[in-house]
């Protein structure tokens, strides 16, 4: 058996693609044990699994996560930092947890990142996208 292994990346010319397709879900009540009731869990569309394990390029903006320095653990967000999920009203497929190879300085300005993305549909306490091996892209690239 011959297995052949390629990285896809998603993006177009236009890096609001990635985003465009994370927002491709819906949701299922589901009970929770931990909390005692149903909660909203996600449905991955078929678009959005497809993006599973893959390297994918986004472009956003780092919302810290404890002070403005650089760091390796932030959550990204398709919006700046007064219209995100947490402050602004955004729905939760617009952010995403990021763990970086190195540290990513911090600016209030958009950059764009690469890494895996992996999917989450069974932890309450973490966000439903994550990205790992996360560099942050040369503008000029």
């Amino acid at each position: 058996m011959l297995t052949i292994g390629f990285t896809a990346i998603a993006q177009t010319s236009n890096n609001t693609n990635t985003w465009q397709t994370l927002a491709k879900i819906t949701y299922k009540k589901q009970y929770d044990e931990m909390m005692g009731f149903k909660v909203d869990v996600p449905v991955f569309s078929p678009e959005v699994q497809a993006l599973a394990g893959q390297e994918v390029v986004v472009r956003g903006y780092i919302i810290p996560v404890e002070d403005y320095g650089g760091q390796t653990e932030f959550v990204f967000s398709a919006f700046p930092y007064n219209m995100c999920f947490f402050c602004g009203g955004a729905g939760p497929e617009t952010v995403l947890k990021v763990t970086a190879i190195e540290e990513i300085p911090y600016t209030a300005e958009a950059i764009t990142i690469r890494g895996v993305l992996a999917l989450n549909d069974s932890d309450l306490n973490e966000l439903m996208y994550s990205m790992s091996n996360v560099t942050q892209v040369d503008e000029d690239e």
